[in-house]
């Protein structure tokens, strides 16, 4: 339970940890603290986080690697101080700690320099998004980034997002979903694979990702939800339980 994924730029690491904390207890210990380094500067602009934004993507995904390294330290129940680029704190402690031993941190995005390499360092968790043979490729640099750091890669949970909408036909389901991107004034869902149809041709999309690695699905529903893509996404996981 939890963001799929927070913008870091949105929260000192401090509160985002604190957050995090009373998640794990109101949930009885399932929070995910999601997490990547943010990208929609017309939010930040609405929000006043200038400050935050700073000079690029670059910037962002150096704030988010030290951010990371700091919610580590800090959910593990550490007490330190820290002076460093973005973050000063001065005799930090999250207490109460969170009912999980070791809260799952999983962060969202694909930068081979900067965000792989932050992966491979901290997250229990990767979530990444696209085509069979971009993922595959992101996968190889993850790789690197984990044997560098000395790190067994398979330690980090594989996730990776689709937008899905299930219908008895591929004509219907691909009707719901330019309803929905009408309503959101997009043309499409974006880059990567976009599974639209009845559950068997969803299933047999997802499979070759499964045979990559990654075990878990995480479903992009856009406003207005879609009941009957949620009602009937079970039926997915029952076809790729069975191979």
């Amino acid at each position: 339970l939890g963001l799929m994924v927070g913008a870091n730029t949105f929260r000192n690491p401090g509160l985002t940890a604190k957050l995090a904390t009373t998640l794990d207890h109101v949930s009885g210990g399932r929070a995910v603290l999601g997490i990547g380094g943010a990208w929609f500067e017309r939010e930040h602009d609405a929000y006043g986080f200038d400050d935050t934004w700073g000079s690029g993507f670059g910037e962002r995904l150096d704030r988010l690697d030290e951010s990371v390294m700091l919610l580590r330290r800090l959910l593990d129940g550490e007490r330190f101080s820290h002076e460093g680029r973005f973050y000063t704190m001065r005799d930090a402690l999250c207490e109460p700690r969170p009912v999980q031993d070791h809260l799952p941190i999983l962060i969202g995005g694909s930068g081979p320099k900067k965000t792989l390499r932050t992966t491979a360092r901290y997250a229990d968790a990767w979530n990444t998004s696209g085509e069979l043979d971009e993922v595959s490729a992101k996968l190889a640099i993850l790789d690197e980034h984990c044997a560098a750091v000395g790190r067994d890669r398979s330690e980090i949970e594989l996730t990776i997002s689709f937008p899905i909408v299930i219908r008895d036909t591929v004509e219907a389901a691909q009707a719901a979903a330019t309803e929905r991107f009408a309503f959101n004034g997009v043309e499409n869902a974006g880059p990567g694979p976009h599974l639209a149809g009845p559950p068997d041709e969803v299933a047999a999309a997802i499979a070759p990702f499964r045979d990559l690695g990654f075990s878990t699905v995480i479903v992009r529903l856009p406003a207005p939800f879609d009941q009957e893509t949620i009602e009937r996404i079970g039926e997915v996981g029952t076809l790729l339980d069975r191979g």
